[in-house]
């Protein structure tokens, strides 16, 4: 694992101010990568890199060029396949350097080019420089498990990891996106491609990006998406097996490293289904976290239940209030933009407790989104009703119940405030609408039942933005190496092919219940039952709660969002902000309004460090 960072410059020579830019931005991302640096500049190019050692730790240095001297890469990530890759490539009569998955990635761009990323079983974030074509590639994954960012003014590209790495390159500060800052107060997190930086953009998933020098605009395509389903034959049983198979193989290719690998242990059905498969060689080690003077979201019973059932070594850490005040400042440096996801804290905690142990850890991200977690119980008992009233000739069902397309507003994981409500908010409200994207991602999927058009965007959106960008950049805090068994894009692909009622169906009991194929997995004697059978908790955290207690986190919200020198005045109406803040610290009430003062107070947090 890594942080990359370059650019394509061409007012940029490769003299010493060149050397002096990329160490600086190397250097804002070594967090990313403690355990090496390297570099490569040419004339009006470079590629720079910080590594976390995981696969060939004494060979894989980067960056890494081929023989001819053509083609140099950095990479960001892990190709799980690359044993097979290489493999294949040497029955070729391709010979190797190292042992490293980088340079099995350069060879297959040496001989397929971008056709070569279809081969890629991974996670990345990958910079290629072309000399012979003068052209430099960037390349992200395919579910986005890493992020890749942008600037572009015109004339020159410059890249990184993060979104601090491209600012200390840049001579002045961009203006602030007042859109971002719209769509923030909806979601919590900033949609792509947009940033909160005007002229800064992130390389959606499963895209890739092109500049050819002399070009007058990077060329930006997607080369994967999210299959639709088709008709099949399959049997239930056929679909089972499939699905048994490739998540046990997800699980092993990403248990192979050459140092030791852990498991993030909630308890819940998805990490523990996950570390009874990863179980194996050396004991296992597990990691669960929870919060001081919270015992009834504390789920660390039922995880220490299924570390005994499964015999790892397992690692639990409580954390306080004060902890919670302590990290709010780095969280703000370490997402890079606003992300008012309060679970941002115990993952920066869990991680730090990995890292006495271990460097990689598996985490469960991705199951609810591809399979059908949250509530979608309640949703696909909805849309079946509607779908037997539709068949039956009722005319007065609602179509939206049938084809999401025609919702007045997409389905969403954290739609906290709507166009409407923002206008009453926010100084003016001629912005573009939120919800254009979503819009759009459901025009691009096409007809699908609605639990599958569903499902398909909350992969595009809430789990990039939120729950990866989370785990990447709470992960890489630490320097550990976040894996995601669940987001194998065979996994992802067998999930879109499932019939519905395989993701979210009926149990023995008629009961509608969520990632029912997990389930049935499950039961099969791999863990107790009353893991299996227990509804699904998130990541329950009191901080929504302690925001309003004088004794907590009450003063940090009235230090950043009451009296003189409020940034958020900028944007916001004075008044209205600060009925959010009475609204949100108010006793008692509604669990939403803490929401919306929680997304207030990282907002402004963040533009206090940043701006």
């Amino acid at each position: 694992m890594c942080g990359i960072a370059g650019w394509s410059d061409p007012r940029m020579g490769a003299g010493d101010a060149a050397k002096a830019r990329l160490l600086r931005m190397c250097s804002t991302i070594h967090h990313r990568g403690p355990d090496d640096e390297g570099s490569f500049i040419d004339e009006g190019v470079a590629l720079g890199m910080r590594r976390l050692s995981i696969i060939d730790i004494a060979g894989g240095h980067q960056p890494m060029t081929t023989p001819d001297g053509n083609l140099t890469i950095v990479f960001n990530g892990e190709i799980y396949n690359h044993h097979d890759l290489r493999n294949r490539l040497i029955a070729q009569g391709h010979s190797f350097r190292t042992r490293s998955d980088t340079e099995v990635v350069l060879h297959l761009f040496a001989r397929d080019g971008l056709e070569s990323l279809n081969l890629l079983n991974g996670m990345f974030a990958i910079a290629i420089w072309d000399r012979r074509q003068r052209s430099l590639y960037l390349l992200r994954d395919r579910m986005g498990v890493k992020p890749l960012y942008y600037a572009w003014d015109g004339e020159r590209l410059i890249f990184a990891s993060e979104i601090k790495a491209i600012l200390s390159a840049l001579p002045l500060r961009p203006a602030i996106n007042a859109q971002a800052i719209w769509d923030y107060f909806t979601f919590r997190y900033i949609p792509q491609p947009q940033t909160i930086w005007q002229g800064i953009y992130k390389l959606p998933p499963a895209h890739h990006l092109t500049l050819r020098t002399g070009a007058t605009a990077p060329l930006i395509e997607r080369w994967w998406d999210i299959p639709t389903p088709a008709p099949q034959a399959w049997h239930d049983a056929d679909h089972i097996a499939e699905f048994d198979v490739l998540l046990s193989d997800a699980t092993r290719l990403r248990m192979l490293a050459d140092v030791p690998v852990g498991v993030l242990l909630s308890g819940g059905l998805d990490s523990s289904l996950l570390a009874a498969r990863a179980t194996g060689g050396p004991r296992l080690k597990t990691f669960s976290i929870a919060f001081e003077d919270a015992c009834d979201i504390d789920e660390r019973p039922y995880a220490r239940q299924v570390a005994r059932r499964i015999g790892s070594d397992h690692n639990e850490i409580a954390i306080t209030h004060q902890q919670v005040r302590d990290f709010l400042p780095d969280l703000v440096h370490y997402a890079d933009e606003p992300l008012a996801d309060a679970v941002c804290v115990p993952m920066h905690y869990v991680c730090k407790l990995v890292r006495e142990h271990v460097k990689v850890v598996l985490s469960g991200e991705g199951a609810d989104e591809t399979l059908g977690g949250y509530s979608f119980d309640q949703a696909a008992k909805q849309w079946d009703g509607a779908a037997a009233l539709a068949r039956a000739g009722d005319t007065g069902v609602d179509p939206a119940l049938l084809d999401l397309r025609r919702a007045r507003l997409p389905p969403t994981m954290t739609a906290y405030l709507s166009d409407e409500q923002k206008a009453l908010l926010f100084r003016r409200s001629d912005y573009a609408d939120s919800h254009a994207g979503d819009r759009q991602a459901l025009a691009r999927y096409g007809d699908a039942t609605p639990l599958s058009q569903a499902l398909y965007l909350y992969c595009q959106d809430w789990l990039v933005e939120d729950l990866l960008m989370k785990a990447d950049k709470m992960s890489m805090s630490t320097s550990v190496e976040l894996r995601t068994p669940f987001l194998d894009f065979r996994l992802v692909e067998a999930a879109a092919r499932l019939p519905d009622h395989l993701r979210v169906g009926r149990n023995a009991s008629g009961v509608y219940e969520t990632k029912h194929i997990l389930r049935i997995l499950a039961r099969r004697g791999e863990l107790p039952d009353d893991i299996v059978e227990r509804p699904k908790m998130g990541f329950p955290v009191p901080i929504y709660e302690w925001l309003r207690d004088p004794q907590r986190l009450l003063s940090i919200v009235t230090d950043h969002l009451t009296g003189p020198g409020i940034r958020l005045h900028e944007w916001l109406d004075p008044k209205a902000l600060a009925d959010v803040v009475t609204l949100g610290t108010a006793v008692p009430g509604k669990c939403k309004n803490r929401h919306i003062l929680f997304n207030a107070l990282v907002m402004e947090m963040w533009l206090r460090h940043w701006t």
